[in-house]
């Protein structure tokens, strides 16, 4: 009977967490198509929106480690909450912004929330991933990619009607926010035992987590995909319009192809990676992915890019849920510390791909931003090596997973299924 409510709140916590993904990736998908409108109110070259883009780089970096001990202070539930209003909350304020330095500030507040919600909720997709006892973090994602797709066709749909970005974003804000809150009433609140600190020699969390020496190579391998992905989200419609002379709606088109087939592959790839293995998962996603960043540098024609970006979709999904996976795999720390360490170092370096195209933009030209762009994903393919699974580690992760079901239901995970 016991078991039964811990089955039951297990899949009500992946459904509800999969829930908080999607407001994740819808705002981000949001905020994404409208950066050619805020480019143009503002009158920005390439190389000043670049720069206003490192801020949302800087305020994700700055307010990643802090998520775990919010988690332990608050507990993980309540956390994830309120920081996914506050995430959804900062969406609305870069169109709003009347000139660069108000918009550097926007994005800078944007970015703290954006990175305080993604590690607590990628925090939540380990406990439950480690409750299943397989692979979820993949379809985790997956549930990102869609929201990304669902935020990219309403930015699309609002391009072609001419509909003001603050109008669209103010409305779109308030809506992800109120979803968010009502998922995370069926997260899990399950706080980490003070015995997962005690290397450090401390009850709680430190301050600021880095990945440890172990994982510094997984983090790499994340960084080549999450800088592609960085690059595509905020530039691709600019490169439309600017390289190839597409429309706006079909300038916005690209990132809907590219969030699109992201979305598939992930909710595709524990099935995936179950038949491939993680390492041939990698190679074959990486050979995909340069395959379509090729396609971008020599496209001359807007389907020919569009396709380029909808490879690179599929070529990088299933990369970072990987890399948390793997990275998992080398830690006995809490989650909410692994994850900070891991996004701190893929995400922030990922987040600043967008000002780094736009100052190569700036010198030479955005073929040449998304030559190393295609570059790094060629890295893809040289280095998933790092990814391949350790049978101890693994062996010991099946036998935690069994004692986890032979076992009573724990006061705080009982309390979960009411």
């Amino acid at each position: 009977m016991q078991q039964t409510a811990l089955d039951g709140a297990t899949r009500r916590a992946r459904r509800a967490t999969g829930g908080v993904f999607a407001v994740h990736g819808a705002a981000s998908g949001s905020f994404a198509t409208t950066i050619p409108w805020i480019r143009e109110h503002l009158d920005l070259s390439p190389g000043w929106l670049g720069i206003a883009l490192v801020f949302a780089t800087v305020g994700a970096s700055a307010a990643m480690p802090l998520s775990a001990g919010l988690a332990h202070r608050y507990g993980p539930r309540r956390s994830l909450a309120w920081l996914s209003v506050l995430a959804c909350a900062a969406l609305a304020l870069p169109a709003l912004s009347p000139a660069l330095v108000w918009l550097c500030l926007a994005l800078f507040v944007f970015g703290c929330g954006l990175g305080l919600m993604d590690v607590a909720m990628n925090a939540h997709g380990v406990q439950i991933e480690e409750r299943y006892g397989r692979s979820v973090m993949s379809g985790l994602h997956g549930m990102w990619s869609v929201g990304t797709l669902l935020g990219g066709a309403g930015g699309a749909l609002a391009a072609y009607a001419g509909v003001d970005a603050r109008v669209h974003l103010a409305l779109i804000a308030p809506v992800l926010a109120a979803v968010a809150l009502t998922a995370s009433r069926w997260a899990l609140d399950i706080r980490a035992e003070p015995e997962a600190f005690a290397e450090s020699g401390a009850d709680k969390p430190p301050r600021f987590a880095l990945p440890a020496r172990g994982v510094l190579a997984i983090g790499l391998v994340g960084f080549c995909a999450v800088f592609a992905e960085g690059a595509s989200m905020d530039w691709s419609g600019i490169y439309l319009r600017d390289v190839t002379g597409a429309e706006p709606g079909l300038a916005a088109s690209a990132f809907t192809a590219f969030a699109c087939t992201m979305a598939v592959a992930r909710l595709a790839g524990d099935a995936v990676v179950r038949r491939l293995g993680t390492v041939r998962t990698v190679r074959a996603s990486g050979l995909l992915a340069t395959l379509g960043g090729a396609l971008v540098v020599v496209s001359r024609i807007p389907a020919l890019a569009v396709t380029g970006y909808a490879l690179i979709g599929v070529g990088v999904a299933v990369v970072v849920p990987l890399c948390f996976a793997a990275a998992g795999r080398t830690t006995a720390a809490s989650p909410g510390q692994s994850i900070a360490g891991v996004a701190t170092l893929a995400y922030a370096s990922g987040l600043a791909a967008p000002a780094l195209v736009g100052w190569i933009a700036e010198v030479t030209s955005l073929r040449a931003s998304f030559g190393l762009v295609t570059v790094l994903l060629l890295g893809l393919v040289f280095g998933a090596g790092v990814l391949r699974t350790d049978p101890r580690v693994a062996g010991a992760g099946a036998e935690q997973a069994e004692e986890r079901a032979a076992s009573p239901v724990s006061p705080s995970a009982a309390s979960d299924s009411r």
